[in-house]
């Protein structure tokens, strides 16, 4: 425990959620869950890449024989080469520049200029690796990890699951905030069929603390109700706008993922229940979609902030109008927020429930106190204006037809698989150095 002196000077360390570096209090903080850190279909067998997270550099490869995935440092320990400069060997992971040789739990087990007893006094850093619902999970902390966390609702359903990703230029807890931001809808999405004036107005929003994190919502003039999960420290479960006229509103599961401290991921997994015939269709049109968007929304942000392009200027066929509503208004705040220069009202409620509960547990990291740990049940679901989110088959839902197997659907523009690739292995870093 600290003394009093340095206890009194931490209020403004507290605060600050946003930098994430393996020695910064929040990152520290991050560090202790799970996280999406890429999608599974992008990881190819025999193919190293390099992984920026959390201000973090890392090696991601799939074994040629186990065909599963692995993660270790960054950098050779001989001389710092990049180790996904490197080859795969069965699970083994060779340097380009000398040669060492390095198995999936990190051993050295081959220097080709060196005794074989050198070998053996060498090793580089592997961290835990789950592949869940076409996404890559890694544990980047200290000691042995957590229980990985399922999602039943997402594994458990007749349907089409999915998958989604993409990247954006400001620090991800803009991004984490505006979720809890319901207010936002109407003027920054303001064409969407679902908006309407008076959304998330103080008067009718309410935040929770829940045995998760945070239970957020709204309540209408006429009693009914959107309802939304947030879960600590970066987790969001909610139903979400309408994207297609065979689903109406979908359930969706959100995490923000910091690059750096200015740039971050949103992965996000989209529950779909449908017959066969119906998740046919839909998947059909998810994948004409993807081609049809040629802008991204990344570079269209840019030229919209510094005043050479408006919103309505834009063909919406192009681009991912939503995601650049939402770029527009987060970017816009500078890369990094200044929190200093606000004032909150009462509309915006869930956004300080969820820097409440990070003060709480950052300042306990710092003081060295427990930290609380977080559990979703199965009663903390989704629900808007009356739609409540179907509940899995293991948390007591009806089942629809035996036997199907889940459909995995991979729904990012072609444009944003490359957007998000560069970003997360690091360019923007390397042109840095």
């Amino acid at each position: 425990m600290k003394n009093e002196a340095v206890a009194a000077d931490i209020s403004w360390q507290v605060d600050d959620f946003i930098r994430t570096g393996p020695t910064e209090p929040a990152g520290r903080y991050l560090r202790r869950f799970w996280h999406p850190v890429y999608h599974s279909v992008d990881l190819v067998a025999g193919r190293p890449v390099p992984l920026r997270i959390m201000s973090q550099g890392f090696t991601l490869y799939r074994g040629d024989d186990s065909g599963a995935a692995f993660l270790v440092d960054e950098r050779c320990p001989h001389r710092g080469a990049q180790l996904s400069a490197g080859w795969i060997e069965g699970d083994a992971l060779r340097c380009f520049y000398h040669g060492w040789k390095f198995d999936s739990t990190g051993q050295c087990v081959e220097q080709p200029a060196e005794n074989s007893a050198f070998a053996a006094k060498v090793a580089i850093r592997s961290y835990p690796v789950r592949e869940y619902l076409g996404l890559v999970f890694a544990y980047l902390g200290e000691g042995e990890p957590p229980e990985f966390p399922l999602y039943p609702e997402f594994d458990s359903f007749d349907g089409l699951l999915e998958v989604d990703s993409y990247s954006r230029n400001c620090n991800y807890f803009q991004n984490l905030e505006n979720a809890l931001d319901m207010s936002h809808v109407g003027f920054v999405h303001g064409d969407n069929q679902v908006a309407f004036n008076g959304i998330g107005d103080g008067k009718g929003s309410k935040a929770v603390e829940s045995s998760w994190g945070v239970t957020y919502s709204y309540t209408r003039p006429d009693g009914q109700q959107r309802i939304q999960q947030f879960g600590m420290p970066n987790i969001f479960y909610m139903l979400a706008l309408p994207t297609d006229e065979d689903i109406g509103w979908q359930e969706s599961l959100f995490w923000w993922v910091p690059i750096d401290d200015e740039l971050h991921m949103q992965f996000s997994l989209h529950r779909v229940p449908a017959d066969a015939q119906t998740a046919a269709r839909i998947s059909q049109r998810r994948q004409q979609r993807r081609g049809e968007i040629d802008l991204a929304h990344q570079d269209v942000c840019e030229q919209v902030l510094n005043g050479m392009l408006r919103l309505r200027d834009l063909d919406p066929k192009r681009i991912d109008l939503v995601r650049l509503q939402d770029d527009v208004a987060q970017i816009g705040q500078g890369r990094i927020a200044d929190r200093k220069a606000e004032r909150l009202g009462s509309a915006d409620i869930g956004v300080a429930s969820v820097r409440r509960l990070w003060r709480q547990e950052v300042s306990r990291l710092y003081q060295g106190a427990a930290l609380r740990t977080w559990r979703r049940g199965p009663e903390l679901v989704p629900a808007a204006w009356g739609l409540v989110g179907a509940p899995a088959r293991e948390f007591g839902g009806v089942a629809g037809s035996e036997g199907r197997e889940l459909a995995t659907v991979d729904v990012r523009p072609y444009v944003e698989v490359k957007a998000q690739l560069l970003a997360l292995h690091g360019a923007a870093a390397r042109a840095t150095r």
